[in-house]
């Protein structure tokens, strides 16, 4: 679903990103993970077409980036970690927005976000302003207008700041449920046991290279065997980079 070749950023002198490969399935959960500022943002910016790269290319879904930019991002939804909502639009009014930015019609964009603001328990406030809404509830909103168009690849970027509990288990069951309907989560975000248990593979980023990946059972054995769980295997990782140089590695 989604594949890179040599995609580096460069800002002046400043590599921001070393060449990465990577290839991310379709229908599975792929987490990408890494310390601020290892460059995880600045790697999902160029996947979803919002930055160009200095070099390398970018497929989605077969398409590549550079050639195919309106196909590849009509059949992708991005969830970045600062969305911005317009506040004196309501809940279903913001639906009705985004449907006609993906070309939907207003019945359309009706028929398909009443059901999701029901799922993701903002039915009974759909017709009252954004700006009163929780944290909370403008994440769900968020997630939902990320799925209105039943995008084939969804792009989240921090998905769990501020919810609670429920609301966290939530949207891991969605990701997990989207996975199941053949669709690809890419998701990237520092909460490392929800990646340990919703993410059939990782890559930890750091520096701006990968420096492992695979799944978490594998990540593991080759790291720390030991280890009680990823943010353990995580902080090993990155602790033994610190203390070495080490090249960029391809995931596949």
């Amino acid at each position: 679903m989604i594949r890179t070749e040599g995609l580096e950023k460069r800002y002046g002198s400043f590599q921001a990103l070393k060449p990465i490969d990577l290839h991310v399935r379709k229908g599975e959960v792929f987490g990408f993970l890494g310390p601020n500022g290892a460059g995880k943002t600045t790697f999902i910016r160029m996947i979803s077409g919002l930055l160009p790269p200095t070099s390398g290319q970018v497929w989605i879904d077969g398409m590549e980036m550079g050639t195919h930019t309106l196909e590849a991002k009509r059949i992708t939804g991005y969830i970045p970690d600062r969305p911005y909502l317009y506040e004196k639009l309501t809940g279903r009014e913001f639906l009705g927005f985004v449907g006609g930015v993906y070309g939907m019609s207003p019945k359309d964009s009706r028929d398909r976000g009443d059901p999701l603001l029901e799922e993701f328990g903002l039915g009974r406030v759909g017709d009252q302003l954004i700006e009163g809404f929780s944290h909370g509830m403008k994440q769900r909103l968020t997630l939902a207008a990320a799925l209105l168009h039943e995008p084939r690849l969804i792009i989240v970027d921090e998905p769990m700041v501020g919810l609670d509990p429920g609301g966290a288990r939530q949207i891991k069951n969605v990701f997990r449920q989207l996975a199941d309907e053949g669709r690809t989560v890419f998701l990237s975000t520092h909460s490392l046991d929800v990646a340990q248990e919703v993410c059939d593979r990782l890559v930890i980023l750091n520096q701006g290279a990968i420096v492992t990946s695979g799944s978490y059972d594998e990540i593991r054995s080759n790291a720390h065997p030991q280890a009680r769980d990823l943010e353990e295997v995580f902080l090993k990782i990155l602790d033994e980079e610190a203390n070495t140089h080490f090249e960029p590695k391809e995931a596949e």
